[in-house]
């Protein structure tokens, strides 16, 4: 399993955007960069730059999944038919633990890792600790008994920062379906993401 060691705010604080809009997140106070120059004036950014930029945000968002995790959903959705930054963004958001942090299953996408890691989410009523595991449509995916008590969950639950995207069908408090692969306007993101970017990254 893939395990994000630095702090989740460095993140935030380098692209100085609030990645996953949440309200303790340090930009929402320190829009600027981290370090003792981070309020010097901005030089401008190459080509390249912007591209790592964009690639750097959103493996980050989904978890900051590793580099080889990445790159290999990458290579999928090139060979996919049709636009390969929608395939790419399909393929990230078919992802088990993305769907449970849609579902608001978890308060965090990292918490969301977790809880699959630690054997608390059923994929068609089949336990499964693999938050890789890339669901298919009309799965259904809900939570296991001890987790429906947990603090984490119930929290997660109450969030008012995020609204549940009507690509995840919710039944009930614990069950929720995956109805389709989301397009890049579907998906919620409190930041602007530029796959198409990532794209020209990877295919320089």
């Amino acid at each position: 399993m893939s395990k994000r060691k630095a702090s989740k705010h460095k993140l935030d604080r380098r692209m100085g955007e609030n990645i996953w809009g949440r309200p303790n997140s340090p930009v929402n106070k320190r829009s600027y960069g981290p370090g003792q120059h981070g309020q010097r004036r901005k030089s401008k950014v190459s080509d390249f730059g912007l591209q790592l930029r964009a690639k750097q945000k959103l493996k980050g968002y989904y978890g900051d999944v590793t580099e080889k995790q990445f790159r290999s959903t990458y290579k999928e959705a090139t060979r996919i038919k049709g636009d390969t930054s929608q395939n790419l963004i399909g393929l990230l958001e078919r992802r088990l633990d993305m769907i449970v942090y849609r579902a608001k299953f978890a308060p965090t996408i990292f918490a969301a890792r977790q809880i699959v890691s630690h054997g608390h989410i059923r994929v068609n009523g089949v336990k499964c600790n693999i938050a890789s595991r890339r669901c298919d449509v009309g799965d259904e995916i809900s939570l296991g008994d001890k987790a429906k008590e947990m603090a984490l969950v119930i929290e997660a639950q109450s969030l008012p920062e995020r609204d549940i995207p009507d690509y995840v069908a919710v039944d009930g408090n614990d069950k929720v379906s995956f109805t389709r692969v989301p397009k890049l306007d579907e998906v919620p993101y409190p930041v602007t993401m530029e796959p198409n970017l990532v794209v020209e990254f990877y295919s320089r």
